[in-house]
């Protein structure tokens, strides 16, 4: 995607969520029928993808299944595209119902919004050019260019931890993808799951790998509004029934598998946490 193309995406979606607020009619338990607004990525392949009008990837099955336990028709869902650094504002404001977007669950979230979940457990990594061998793990960043999002927890991570790291935040991990394959970056660092779902595009295949060296625990987490203990113990029952059903694997099996992504066993399925 050109950042001339992705430009103008935003500006629609902009626009969408303007009208999607002064027509808001959702209310905040998610139960019974009409408009439900459901924020995911617009851009990340295997997990929240859109392509024409069709949404694709491990959110958007996670949140349909989640939008059916709550009492809502498939037509009734209306995708949202929640860029990381938009996802609190957007559940503040009531723009969503709820967030599914590759939502880490961390302290500092908690104090804007809740969580329901956690549906999935990633690890950060890091993905480089097929033929650069010289980057191992984060230990050797030093001095290298490397790309994350403006909002996530990735970004956060790399300034605490390796501060010898000249890190450059753009606004979407597509674009991050266009400058790491172009040499404007040397790396790129998001979830694992993010980019081996990138990784596997047939437009990258060969020319971008995983490190496959992961040095932190992401808990993808169902956002929601923040006190709203209701419905996040209903969504934690959904998630829980998808898992028991099968529906879960087959979602992961489904979006995850044609990347070579293996999932850990030893965390996923993961229990959900207690709602607050």
């Amino acid at each position: 995607m050109t950042l001339r193309r992705f430009g103008a995406a935003a500006a629609v979606a902009v626009v969408a969520l303007g009208l999607a607020a002064c027509g808001d009619s959702g209310g905040g338990s998610g139960s019974g029928g009409g408009n439900f607004k459901i924020g995911i990525k617009f851009d990340q392949p295997g997990l929240g993808l859109k392509e024409g009008s069709d949404y694709k990837g491990l959110d958007v099955d996670v949140a349909k299944y989640i939008a059916k336990e709550l009492g809502h028709k498939e037509g009734d869902i209306q995708w949202v595209q929640s860029p990381s650094a938009q996802r609190e504002t957007l559940i503040e404001t009531g723009q969503v119902n709820m967030v599914v977007a590759t939502y880490s669950i961390t302290d500092a979230r908690k104090e804007k919004v809740s969580f329901a979940g956690p549906y999935f457990i990633a690890g950060q990594d890091l993905l480089v050019r097929a033929d650069d061998n010289s980057i191992t793990g984060p230990d050797s960043l030093t001095g290298k260019k490397l790309c994350s999002v403006k909002g996530s927890t990735s970004a956060q991570k790399v300034k605490d931890k390796y501060p010898g790291v000249q890190l450059q935040e753009f606004g979407t991990y597509s674009e991050c993808v266009a400058a790491l394959v172009s040499k404007g970056v040397d790396a790129l660092t998001t979830d694992n799951t993010i980019l081996a779902g990138y990784a596997a595009q047939p437009q990258y295949k060969g020319k971008l790998k995983v490190v496959g060296k992961t040095f932190s625990e992401e808990r993808y987490g169902v956002g929601i509004k923040k006190g709203d203990k209701a419905l996040c113990e209903k969504i934690n029952t959904a998630i829980k029934k998808m898992v028991d059903d099968g529906s879960w694997q087959k979602a992961v099996d489904a979006n995850l598998g044609p990347a070579g992504f293996k999932v850990d066993s030893a965390v996923n399925p993961p229990k959900q946490d207690a709602c607050s």
